[in-house]
C-alpha cells in the first residue's frame, strides 16, 4: 500500500513524495489521517533547520499533532473501523529511571513522533496513512470535527503547563505570547478558574483570538507597551505568568509585572537570553519549566470532545498535504495565521 507524506530535507526543503504502508501488526491500528497542525517546533525546522541545538540532520516527516479514522485494526485492538482518534505522539519507554518514579515525561530514551532530537530522527504524521500502537490512539466525541480532535496536542502542552503552576482559581494571570500556545493556555487558565486574564502580543489578529478564548483583556505591546506599566506599581499584580514567548522584552515585563512570590510558568523556549535575576531574586519568585505532557493527553481528549474547552477559534486555515509548503509559509505568517493545518 503506498501513501503520500511530506518529508523535509533540510531548511525550507519540503518535498511531497510517495512510500509505501505496512499491514497493522498486533496491537497497532492503520489509520487514514484527517487534519494534522504545524506546531512552532515543525516550523522552526521547516524556516531554521531545527531550534537550539536541536537541528535537523537526515530527512524527517515532520508533524506530532494529528488526528485520523481507523482504516483497519491489528491483533489485539478493539478500536473500531471508522472511529476518529487524536494520537498521542509521545512514546516513553516505560522502564527507565524516570518512568519508573512516575516521571515519564523524562524518559531517557523518549520516543516523540516527528521530532529531530534523536537520531534516527522520529519521523511524524504529516501522511496519508500511517500505522501506529493502538496505545497512542485515543477516541474523540462523536459531534467532534478531525481539526478539534487534532489540537488535542497542543492543549496537552497548556493542560501540562498548567498542572506546573499550583492552584491558578481565582488569580490573577497574565498570558505573554499569543500564538496557537498561548491562546489554548488562555483556554487552560479559564477552565481553571483564573479570575483575570491578560494577555500580550505584537500582532492584533492573535489577541482577538486570545478575546475569542477567554481573555479578559488583550494588550498589543508593540503599539501600547504603557499599558503593562499600570500592572507595575506597588511591586507587581499578577500572581501567575505563562510565558509563551520566549521573548527576552516579555520575560522582563512579567517580570516586573508579577507580585513577590508569584509563580512564573515559562512554556515558550528559546535559546539563551538575558533575565534581571537582581528582580527573581528581589521578589522571591517561583520559576518553573514546563514540556510536553503525559496522562494530560486524555483529559485534552475529553475536555476537547464535551467542548468545555472549545479550541476553533484557534483553527485558522486548512490546507491540503499537496499545499504543504504554502501551509508552512502561512503558518510563519502571524498577522494572518494561527493554528494552519493539513487535511488528506
Amino acid at each position: 500500500m503506498q501513501t503520500r507524506l511530506a518529508r523535509l530535507y533540510q531548511k525550507g526543503d519540503l518535498r511531497i513524495e510517495t512510500d509505501t504502508v505496512s499491514a497493522p501488526g498486533p496491537g497497532e491500528v492503520l489509520l487514514k489521517m484527517a487534519a494534522a497542525g504545524i506546531c512552532g517546533s515543525d516550523l522552526h525546522y521547516y524556516q531554521d533547520g531545527g531550534f537550539g541545538p536541536v537541528r535537523v540532520r537526515e530527512p524527517i516527516i515532520p508533524g506530532h499533532e494529528a488526528s485520523g479514522t481507523v482504516s483497519q485494526a491489528g491483533e489485539g485492538v478493539d478500536l473500531k473501523a471508522g472511529v476518529l482518534v487524536a494520537v498521542n505522539p509521545s512514546q516513553p519507554c516505560r522502564h527507565c529511571e524516570y518512568c519508573e518514579k512516575g516521571l515519564p515525561i523524562h524518559c531517557l530514551e523518549m520516543r516523540f513522533m516527528g521530532s529531530a532530537m534523536r537520531l534516527p530522527h522520529e519521523q511524524g504524521m504529516f501522511r496519508e496513512w500511517l500505522v501506529v500502537p493502538a496505545k497512542q490512539c485515543f477516541e474523540v466525541g462523536a459531534a467532534t470535527t478531525a481539526a478539534e480532535a487534532a489540537c488535542s496536542e497542543p492543549l496537552s502542552v497548556c493542560l501540562h503547563a498548567a498542572s506546573r503552576a499550583g492552584d491558578i482559581m481565582g488569580k490573577r494571570v497574565l498570558i505573554t505570547g499569543a500564538g496557537p500556545i498561548g491562546a489554548l493556555m488562555v483556554a487552560a487558565a479559564r477552565y481553571h478558574g483564573a479570575a483575570e486574564i491578560v494577555v500580550t502580543d505584537l500582532a492584533d489578529a492573535a489577541l482577538e483570538r486570545a478575546k475569542a478564548m477567554g481573555a479578559s483583556r488583550a494588550i498589543n505591546v508593540s503599539r501600547d507597551a504603557a499599558a503593562l506599566a499600570e500592572f507595575e506599581t506597588g511591586k507587581g499584580y499578577f500572581d501567575l505568568v505563562f510565558e509563551c514567548s520566549a521573548a527576552a522584552p516579555a520575560i522582563r515585563s512579567a517580570i516586573a509585572a508579577i507580585r513577590p512570590r508569584g509563580t512564573i510558568v515559562q512554556v515558550g523556549v528559546a535559546g539563551e537570553i538575558p533575565i534581571p535575576l537582581n528582580a527573581i531574586v528581589g521578589k522571591e519568585l517561583h520559576i518553573h519549566g514546563t514540556q510536553r505532557f503525559h496522562e494530560e493527553f486524555a483529559t485534552a481528549v475529553a475536555l476537547i470532545s464535551t467542548r468545555k474547552i472549545d479550541v476553533r477559534p484557534i483553527i485558522s486555515h486548512s490546507l491540503p498535504l499537496e499545499e504543504a509548503t504554502a501551509a508552512f509559509a502561512l503558518a510563519g505568517d502571524r498577522t494572518a495565521a494561527c493554528k494552519v493545518q493539513l487535511t488528506f
